[in-house]
């Protein structure tokens, strides 16, 4: 077996491949030097074996809306503390992963996206997401509404700049003074404009859309309800063809009825699966801090203390993925596009991850029968428990 920079060659043979144009119900991938090199059915080419017959090979997950797992939240200025959020997610097969930060006074805020720059710099992470402070107080959620501010261009301007190109998204409240304004700032930056924690009408939402908003941030969660004679920003987002949308498919935030009606209608080029993760994912129930606020996990549900807003969730990928096809109905193919092939595709990325073909990087999920993850790889490495 020949290496470089440790990095060990392999076929993966005898499963069910899932490539951008179908399965391969007896498949095999090759891999050498971090990169998918083949992917085909019959005979194998020659070289080092792994055997995953009766397997699912998919691409490894892409989350692009993570708060934390494994103890550990990305607002850490420890490195360690974010890697080991970054591993227990990578053992449940998400091999990229943007992190996401809770609302905080823009000053420290801009000192926790700096932290987190370096990491971004080294490709631990991809990017990092903004989930306030530009956000509606009547729709806050898990957010302390005492911090929420408007969008003002200084504000936008610091914390874009204390990342120095790491911030990739960054969410925003349509009806608040400057929205419009900020997301052409982000725009021209080239960083994701999304709507989210929002109270706003359709009438509001329409012309941050057109000034180039682009995801709606978990969709349905934090935002004033679908009405038939005010379809308010769901309505809004969920039927306008530019707009990306967000579903947390743990089948506590959302229905899986709803998760399906949503996915079928925004499609499979509109439809990204997301974690919303606190520290609790791969650790369990107990009591977390989440942007200064305490937070209850109860059965595997985060709430905050004293009430029953939702705050977060302990989900994983591979839990999406499975409540995507067991729980909602929806196919193994329609589960992969929107758990890697979609969220790599909004972060630019197709061109590296997000599908079993070759050249790509060598992130692959090997799933069992009942879609547990057996194994993963990630860049061409097998991530050890």
């Amino acid at each position: 077996m020949s290496t470089r920079d440790d990095l060990p060659d392999v076929v993966l043979t005898g499963g069910r491949v899932v490539t951008p144009t179908g399965v391969l119900d007896a498949g095999w991938l090759s891999v050498r030097d971090g990169r998918i090199t083949g992917v085909g059915d019959g005979e194998a080419p020659r070289g080092p074996v792994a055997d995953v017959a009766g397997a699912w090979l998919v691409p490894g997950f892409v989350d692009v809306h993570c708060h934390g797992g494994g103890g550990e939240a990305f607002t850490s200025a420890d490195p360690e503390h974010v890697r080991r959020a970054v591993r227990a997610h990578r053992r449940h097969g998400t091999t990229t992963v943007l992190a996401s930060l809770v609302s905080r006074p823009v000053p420290e805020l801009a000192q926790q996206v700096s932290a987190l720059a370096e990491l971004v710099q080294d490709g631990l992470l991809a990017g990092i997401h903004l989930e306030g402070p530009f956000l509606s107080a009547a729709r806050c959620g898990a957010h302390d509404p005492d911090i929420l501010c408007p969008p003002d261009r200084s504000s936008v301007e610091k914390l874009l700049a204390a990342g120095g190109g790491a911030v990739r998204m960054v969410t925003i409240a349509p009806e608040l003074e400057g929205a419009v304004r900020a997301v052409r700032q982000l725009r021209d930056d080239d960083v994701l404009a999304a709507i989210g924690h929002t109270d706003a009408t359709e009438a509001q939402v329409r012309p941050v859309v057109d000034a180039g908003a682009t995801v709606a941030t978990h969709l349905f969660n934090g935002m004033r309800p679908l009405h038939h004679r005010e379809p308010g920003p769901i309505g809004a987002l969920l039927d306008d063809e530019r707009v990306t949308v967000e579903l947390i498919c743990d089948l506590v935030h959302l229905h899986p009825t709803t998760v399906r009606l949503a996915a079928r209608h925004a499609g499979r080029d509109r439809t990204v699966f997301v974690t919303d993760a606190i520290a609790a994912a791969g650790v369990g129930d107990g009591v977390y801090d989440v942007g200064g606020l305490e937070v209850r996990v109860v059965d595997g549900v985060p709430t905050l203390a004293g009430g029953t807003a939702l705050a977060g969730s302990t989900l994983t990928m591979d839990a999406a993925f499975r409540n995507a096809v067991v729980g909602c109905a929806l196919t193994v193919e329609e589960a992969v596009r929107a758990t890697s092939t979609r969220p790599a595709a909004l972060l630019g990325l197709s061109g590296e991850l997000g599908e079993l073909r070759p050249g790509l990087a060598a992130d692959v999920v090997v799933l069992d029968d009942e879609l547990r993850p057996r194994r993963v790889m990630s860049r061409g490495r097998w991530v050890e428990d």
